[in-house]
């Protein structure tokens, strides 16, 4: 993984330095509370409901078992004993106290972390397919190209107050576990017709308030002219995203307006002007970041261990365990090893201190001290021989992080809603907790199949509600929570924005509601099709008729 170098030391080191000068004249009331709120912003410092939330990156998602026992170490000291990982690869703690985040600050610099532009109108966290590297049909690493944007966009004076926040994500398979058609910038790597690798740019993408999937603006795009064309696209956004309504600055408002083609063409041709510059990207800077992602030493094998295939022959809950949360691994003998943070009945994306510190753990044993977090919400270890799975899956149960659910519907997504968010409608964490409980038969889960389930409590969408093939939106009427239902949503290559079923349900119907859904599909479904298939099939109607004759 990449390192830091004295630059990136250096500029850490100062802003917390910076920070701590700016929180003591919060605190001596220097500063006024309006004065301290973009200072704070601007270094992951949220006001929530019942305390200050602290918003960590993780770039790309990528973590070492350092980084992450210091992460435990904050969510005991500073927190109540956990952290909550999020659906852009980050982690927050919902209880920190202001006189103390510039050392949570310093603490995390000392093993190359921060919580610079996890917040405000800048360029955020660069997230990556979280099986960055290991995936069997991975063309190129993107985590490279992520750490490259990072450097470009980390401070870059001329895109520090951007019209809204603005994300970009890379995925470097033609599967895409990374939701690139749902960002401000979606970068798809593939190959031209010579064979050579480059990306595929997407922009106008998002959720929220108006939930868009982006549009193709450059088929192919050469990696030289990576940064180049990515600064092109900046600019004409910045320029022209409008600044005069939050609700209509996001660049996904501009491209809609002007058109897709237009776009284009002003992107082309700002970039004509900067294209063979300064921004030009030789071959050898991408190797000196490719070195940082270079392979670990990997032993040899000709195929799956026959002990491997015995134990999965002779342990049931083993192979139902391999079925849901093992991945195919690029290297004969290993996995990629998913750790559900989604126990029945568990707040989505939380992990306790003493998790954590057994993951790193777990890492430095099984996965060369290497943790990835997914915009699913659950952790990852990329690198397990194939030969210790069984092992590892043992020590996983005794942590309470081998819930065999992933990808079905008790791994739901779920953002903090109203029990801590400042701008929620209605609370999401109970509502995933009661779903998860209702289907907890395993069994169940098992032949219902793969099925997303994401839960935001505001039309802000961090739970990614309108990309769930279930998505369940939080909204207040009249002072008390109603959910709207959403079908038919994904995030993946062929990414789909959910359809409004109708009017929303209140609290106490939200479970039955969601149970009259599953119902219908298994009783329309054909052969082995799954939800989504299934939907796309029939569409809304049928679903529509059984939910309200329901309820």
């Amino acid at each position: 993984m990449y390192r830091y170098d004295n630059y990136d030391q250096t500029l850490v080191n100062e802003r917390v330095a910076q920070f701590r000068d700016q929180v003591n004249r919060r605190l001596a009331g220097e500063l006024s509370d309006d004065e301290f709120k973009p200072l704070r912003l601007m270094n992951g410092l949220y006001l929530q409901l019942h305390a200050y939330m602290l918003r960590v990156a993780i770039p790309y998602g990528t973590l070492s078992s350092k980084q992450l026992r210091k992460l435990a170490h904050i969510g005991r000291r500073y927190d109540k004993g956990y952290g909550h990982f999020t659906t852009r690869q980050n982690i927050q703690y919902n209880w920190i106290k202001l006189e103390e985040t510039a050392d949570i600050l310093a603490e995390l610099a000392e093993v190359e972390m921060h919580a610079i532009q996890t917040s405000g109108n800048c360029i955020r966290n660069i997230t990556a397919d979280h099986f960055a590297g290991v995936a069997a049909d991975e063309i190129e690493d993107p985590r490279i190209y992520s750490e490259i944007i990072r450097q470009w966009s980390t401070f870059h004076p001329e895109f520090s107050f951007l019209p809204r926040k603005f994300k970009v994500a890379v995925t470097g398979s033609p599967h895409d576990r990374a939701a690139v058609k749902v960002h401000d910038i979606g970068l798809r790597m593939i190959r031209n017709e010579a064979g050579e690798a480059g990306f595929e740019v997407l922009v106008g993408g998002g959720q929220g308030r108006t939930p868009v999937i982006a549009k193709s603006i450059r088929p192919f795009l050469p990696k030289r002219h990576l940064l180049s064309y990515l600064e092109a696209i900046l600019r004409v956004y910045n320029q022209l995203g409008r600044r005069d309504n939050l609700y209509k600055a996001r660049v996904k408002i501009l491209v809609d307006a002007v058109g897709a083609a237009q776009f284009t063409q002003m992107v082309e041709e700002e970039w004509q002007h900067i294209r063979d510059g300064y921004l030009d990207l030789p071959a050898v800077e991408i190797e000196r970041i490719r070195a940082y992602f270079a392979p670990p030493p990997y032993k040899r094998f000709d195929g799956a261990p026959a002990e491997y295939e015995t134990q999965l022959r002779r342990d049931f809950l083993f192979a139902r365990w391999v079925r849901t949360n093992v991945a195919a691994h690029k290297r004969p003998g290993y996995a990629i090893v998913t750790l559900s943070l989604k126990p029945t009945g568990g707040v989505p994306g939380d992990a306790t201190d003493t998790q954590m510190d057994a993951v790193a753990d777990l890492a430095d044993r099984y996965s060369f001290g290497e943790i990835r977090v997914t915009h699913e919400q659950n952790l990852v270890l990329a690198d397990v021989e194939q030969a210790v799975l069984f092992e590892l899956w043992r020590k996983l149960e005794a942590l309470n992080l081998a819930e065999p659910n992933v990808g079905l519907a008790g791994d739901i997504i779920a953002c903090p809603g109203l029990d801590y968010c400042a701008l929620a409608n209605a609370r999401s964490i109970p509502v995933a907790q009661q779903i998860s409980k209702h289907f907890g038969d395993l069994t169940r889960l098992l032949d219902i199949g793969e099925l997303k389930i994401k839960i935001s409590g505001c039309i802000n969408a961090c739970g990614h509600h309108h990309v769930g093939h279930i998505g369940i939106l939080g909204v207040d009427k009249h002072g008390q929570e109603f959910y709207q239902i959403t079908l038919g949503g994904s995030a993946d290559e062929n990414a789909s924005i959910g359809d409004i079923v109708g009017p929303a349900f209140g609290t106490e119907q939200v479970v039955g509601a969601v149970e009259t859904i599953i119902d219908t599909y298994l009783n329309l479904r054909q052969g082995g099709e799954r939800f989504l298939d299934a939907y796309r099939r029939v569409g809304l109607k049928p679903f529509k008729e059984k939910l309200y004759a329901a309820h």
